[in-house]
């Protein structure tokens, strides 16, 4: 599908920068073809939103779905896009998405991880090292050349069968700052899953080790503290595995925040279904028009714009409560803290606190 969108900056920017108003974008859609939906004025598309959208509100779109289309991620792109130019000039944040399987074709840390239940040292490698150009390289998104090719075939088996294919979307977010989330109902992974199951035909979502991690025992699942090398050079406690995915306690450590979404197959197919009509009626229902055979390859910049709008707003949080922080005087000393210990400040400075008194053990 080649479709023209192109974003105009309307409001909030002036000479390459932002004035601190909104920003207004617009995006006029300029390939719309409401008549290829004319069929679900009678029948609602099997796995598709018409008919609960009609019980909830009384009344539905009647060309591709309204809020339920795909379509709606554009704002959520335009938003994510300056969510994510402030992550990478402050703290030279990198959120990189790519597609990992298509129905059955997938990348092999996938198997390896069912198999062994914790990622392999290849598939932490990728992780640190994937780019966006290298992904955009490949029409399927995916960064194996030869994972890729298969998952093509399995793209194009699926139109020709006037069919569709579901699949996968990991996404890395690389130097996070620490301290994000809130605990709790707000933890940082649980604001995260809410974003990516929000968007259009997602089904699943796993975060680190995932549902692997839950057939290996704790002394191998655990993520042992080491001392490391920040990126400005300090020295940072890190861990020496990464199967938490970057996140303890629903707070991020410093560690690579890493997690794959599901993406069912799309709904509406060019192939003829039996259902029913909205008044009970058994028929067949046959869509016409344009409809992707699989979502996931133009699903990866939806799931960075979300992934950049939670970093950013779990981010705004802890700078609100560190400038809260620097009103009040020094926590007087207590056995709860470590000694010495450093409070970590987004942006690479800190706030040193008093040197705590050493526990009493027995």
């Amino acid at each position: 599908r080649d479709e023209k969108d192109r974003v105009t900056i309307l409001s909030g920017t002036e000479f390459g920068h932002t004035l601190g108003t909104p920003i207004g974008l617009t995006v006029p859609n300029q390939d719309q073809r409401p008549h290829d939906y004319t069929e679900t004025d009678l029948y609602p598309r099997p796995s598709h939103a018409d008919w609960t959208y009609l019980l909830k509100y009384g009344v539905k779109a009647s060309s591709g779905g309204g809020r339920a289309s795909a379509r709606e991620t554009i704002g959520r792109v335009a938003a994510g896009a300056v969510a994510e130019k402030f992550l990478k000039e402050a703290f030279g944040t990198e959120i990189v998405a790519f597609v990992s399987s298509v129905g059955k074709v997938a990348m092999p840390f996938i198997e390896e991880q069912s198999e062994s239940g914790v990622p392999s040292d290849e598939f932490v490698e990728l992780l640190n090292t994937v780019t966006r150009e290298t992904i955009d390289a490949e029409p399927t998104r995916c960064p194996d050349k030869e994972v890729s090719k298969k998952m093509t075939q399995r793209i194009i088996e699926a139109k020709e069968a006037n069919d569709s294919i579901g699949g996968t979307v990991t996404c890395v977010i690389r130097n996070v700052p620490t301290g994000l989330g809130e605990p709790c109902f707000d933890k940082l992974e649980a604001k995260l899953a809410h974003a990516m199951l929000s968007i259009p035909a997602t089904k699943a979502f796993e975060i680190g080790s995932g549902f692997g991690g839950t057939q290996v025992p704790g002394h191998i699942h655990n993520d042992a503290w080491v001392q490391k090398v920040g990126r400005k050079g300090q020295k940072v406690l890190g861990t020496k595995t990464n199967y938490s995915g970057g996140i303890q306690g629903g707070i991020s450590n410093g560690e690579n925040i890493y997690f794959r979404i599901g993406f069912k197959s799309p709904a509406t197919i060019s192939q003829e279904q039996k259902t029913s009509s909205y008044n009970g009626v058994d028929g067949v229902l046959a869509t016409r028009g344009r409809h992707d055979p699989c979502v996931v390859p133009r699903a990866t910049p939806i799931v960075e714009a979300m992934a950049a709008l939670v970093i950013m707003d779990a981010l705004m949080a802890q700078l609100a409560r560190h400038s809260a922080a620097a009103l009040l005087p020094p926590m007087p000393d207590t056995p709860l803290r470590p000694s010495p210990f450093i409070m970590p400040v987004p942006g690479g400075q800190s706030i040193k606190v008093d040197e705590a008194s050493k526990p009493k053990t027995e």
